[in-house]
């Protein structure tokens, strides 16, 4: 599962790495399980492993209104699962009822959403609140880990090494009214869903 993650500045989550990294398909949602409170950052994928771009989407009102609402449901049970569990059929049959229930065809269908609320989130400047674009984003956390002097040189790496491969694997949003949708929510986006807590 991609779960809907508040794009906060890199130089501390590295949420638009994990954006990148996160695989299509509810036998995805097993393998994204939340990693525990203060558990180092997986390492990227190499590029053989990396999944396909997510597939694009024109979002509406309803759709992300909808994932809200899925989300507070299947949170809970995606922050059960171990990080490398196969597909339990019974709960997959629970995330297809709850993604049904809240007006999804099924989980796959409410995977595909958050995945496209996930690219545009990945977008948004999280000082200002104002949609700018993953790829200006990305520099914008490059130039904050490279100016800051207080980080361990090989964290510094590390993470300037994963800035730059999001950066290299930056999609350009095909549909830009999506920005304006989860504008319009990006506080609740952002804030409200329970794993985005850190």
């Amino acid at each position: 599962m991609r779960p809907i993650i508040r794009p906060v500045a890199a130089v501390l989550t590295i949420a638009c790495v994990n954006l990148l990294t996160v695989p299509v398909g509810m036998s995805g949602a097993f393998a994204q399980a939340k990693a525990p409170a203060g558990a180092p950052p997986a390492p990227a994928p190499d590029a053989a492993e990396q999944e396909p771009p997510v597939k694009q989407i024109a979002l509406t009102e309803k759709q992300v209104t909808d994932a809200l609402a899925a989300n507070a449901e299947t949170a809970p049970i995606m922050e059960k699962i171990p990080e490398d569990a196969k597909p339990d059929p019974k709960i997959i049959a629970q995330l297809d009822a709850i993604a049904k229930k809240h007006g999804f065809a099924n989980y796959a269908d409410y995977d595909d959403v958050t995945a496209n609320i996930n690219l545009v989130l990945s977008g948004f400047d999280p000082e200002t609140k104002k949609f700018i674009g993953q790829e200006a984003v990305l520099k914008k956390d490059i130039a904050a880990v490279q100016a800051d002097k207080k980080m361990p040189a090989a964290d510094k790496k590390e993470t300037l090494a994963e800035l730059n491969e999001a950066l290299a694997a930056v999609q350009p949003l095909q549909f830009p009214g999506n920005a304006a949708i989860v504008g319009k929510y990006y506080d609740k986006l952002s804030e409200s869903m329970p794993q985005n807590k850190e």
